[in-house]
């Protein structure tokens, strides 16, 4: 997401839509300022203008509101829409964007007549509260009400950890009414969660203070966005395969070293039962009114980093496009779009557009954070070789792309022309993208690029690898063929684990690779296009209820930590009790 003075001038034609006919000055106003300007429509009127029907809309307050699930019997016969993914290239720490342009491409698409239904993940308040902020976008291009979907929303990532946590009481409680199944508590791989970056909680000790308040083991804590309950969550099509997805799960393992599951504990229904409400998907809106389903949220560095595979096809039957988005670079959440996500769900993405920021290319030449603001030709130069990879890894998987420049103010004529020549040299569609100051008008031009690349009709979008590959085989294909690593090497442990999956039966599951955003290898200080590079595989956690298995890398962890300066120390609530500092 863009931050900028408040001094800056920005632009000084007016916004329409959303906004009324708000005449944009040289005072740039933050986000949450933009945001509470907006002239919403109520929620029913935005389900009216998609054809839903008053008993399939259940209003949350008067701006959100969730779908029922009998829209997809209504619509059974409807052709889907066609999808579009926005990706990005590996970012800075502040983020590049993404969901900017997602919005702002959503909001433009409907401005040249076309309609479209933008698709994404719900906000998690451990980045909310710490460094990275939100994920609703930003400018004039953001979903609303923003503060209500930056915070606590609907409940859906509430209703999830209490899923999480109940499942960690149902197996302590076993342990301590006597141990059926015979659980090793040395092996017991379930986690508690929170929805916080709190480093604390890493690694805890439970079950002291006596017989009578359970056995006494190490446990430790995931951030909510990274449970498998999210993943399984995001990715079951309906509530029976909920339930069944969550009856997979494996918990522990047993002193036969045998993995234990849900279903062994006979939970799987109450678990259900918790997530039930919360699987129907989101309704909000943009600035500008256009329709937005937000549903689901895991992270794409340690998860899968998509929304739910419901919303993405609620939208794909109710607008002809649908705008969706993937975490941080194409090394990370298009990979797992592509890879795990459409394989799954039977999509078929028709376009992607790759995010580049100029800032972003210049880091990849070397230039520091602090000197990112200042013009580097040379460095932008250097950088581009970073988003050449990104490229090459759409390319692989046959689906055509256009490049968005998200423009910053900061940006200079000379950087600008350069990014422009670059690409148009090499053949790539690319688009400079200004939606965070100019909305939907600011995403014209990426939009009938978009729809040119799909028109010409040359997709021929595969996954990389087969499922029947070994384990260790797709592995290697995701590092060579999108990371560019000259090969892999496992750690003891995680060796081992191989050889157990394969007795286990489970070496058909895609793999969902945790590892640094920051560089298309696993050592987030190697900016650029690293070569050369190994990437070590550590150790395995198998998602057997979401369908994939999860191979950390280098130093990845499941829980974050806050910064020095969390960007909470900003929010407040003022005298009339609106919130501000909230980006």
């Amino acid at each position: 997401m863009q931050k900028i003075q408040k001094t800056d001038t920005i632009f000084s034609e007016t916004i329409k839509g959303g906004l009324g006919n708000m005449a944009a000055t040289t005072t740039v106003k933050s986000d949450i300022e933009i945001a509470q300007e907006a002239s919403m429509k109520k929620i029913q009127e935005i389900a009216a203008e998609l054809n839903i029907l008053e008993e399939e809309l259940e209003p949350y307050g008067h701006y959100k509101g969730k779908l029922s699930l009998d829209i997809f019997k209504r619509l059974q016969g409807e052709e889907d829409g066609k999808v579009v993914l926005v990706t990005a290239i590996n970012p800075t720490p502040a983020g590049e964007g993404k969901s900017t342009v997602t919005v702002g491409l959503g909001q433009a698409f409907n401005k040249i007549g076309k309609k479209a239904v933008i698709a994404l993940r719900e906000p998690s308040l451990g980045p909310t509260m710490g460094l990275k902020g939100g994920a609703a976008g930003g400018g004039y291009s953001q979903v609303v009400p923003m503060e209500d979907i930056n915070l606590h929303f609907t409940g859906d990532i509430h209703a999830i950890t209490t899923a999480n946590n109940a499942l960690a009481a149902f197996i302590d409680n076993h342990i301590q009414q006597g141990n059926d199944l015979r659980i090793d508590t040395r092996k017991i791989v379930w986690k508690r969660c929170v929805d916080l970056n709190d480093r604390a909680l890493r690694n805890v000790v439970i079950g002291l203070g006596g017989p009578v308040q359970g056995v006494p083991r190490e446990d430790g804590f995931d951030i909510t966005v990274a449970s498998e309950i999210m993943a399984v969550f995001c990715l079951a099509t309906d509530v029976q395969d909920l339930k069944g997805r969550l009856a997979r799960i494996v918990v522990a393992y047993n002193m036969d070293n045998e993995p234990v599951t849900v279903k062994d504990l006979g939970v799987e229904g109450a678990l259900t039962l918790l997530l039930k409400d919360a699987l129907k998907p989101n309704l909000v809106q943009t600035l500008e009114n256009t329709p937005a389903i937000i549903h689901g949220g895991p992270f794409a560095n340690i998860a899968h980093g998509c929304n739910s595979v419901i919303a993405t096809k609620m939208a794909a039957k109710l607008g002809d496009y649908v705008i969706t988005e993937s975490g941080f670079g194409a090394d990370l959440g298009a990979e797992k779009f592509l890879d795990i996500k459409a394989r799954a769900a039977g999509i078929k993405p028709e376009a992607v557009v790759i995010v580049a920021t100029i800032r972003a290319l210049k880091m990849h030449g070397g230039v520091a954070k602090d000197g990112l603001k200042e013009e580097n030709v040379d460095a932008l130069a250097k950088g581009m070789e970073n988003l050449q990879k990104h490229v090459e890894t759409i390319q692989a998987f046959g689906v055509p792309f256009v490049i968005a420049i998200n423009k910053f103010i900061t940006d200079t004529d000379k950087e600008v022309v350069y990014l422009q020549e670059w690409c148009n040299e090499r053949g790539y569609e690319v688009s400079l993208t200004e939606v965070w100051e100019k909305g939907g008008q600011g995403g014209v031009d990426l939009a009938e690029k978009v729809l040119k690349v799909i028109e010409k009709g040359e997709n021929t979008y595969a996954p990389l690898y087969d499922l029947e590959l070994p384990l260790e085989e797709k592995i290697r294909t995701i590092a060579q063929k999108v990371y560019g690593a000259k090969d892999i090497e496992f750690a003891p442990k995680a060796r081992k684990q191989l050889t157990q999956f394969a007795a286990e039966g489970w070496g058909n599951l895609p793999i969902c690779m945790a590892k640094t955003q920051y560089s298309l290898s696993d050592d987030p200080t190697k900016l650029g296009r690293p070569s050369d590079f190994i990437v070590t595989i550590r150790e395995f956690k198998p998602s057997i209820g979401a369908g994939f298995i999860v191979a950390l890398t280098g130093t990845m962890l499941t829980m974050p930590g806050l910064p020095k300066k969390p960007a909470a120390l900003q929010m407040d609530v003022n005298e009339d009790g609106k919130a501000v500092g909230l980006f």
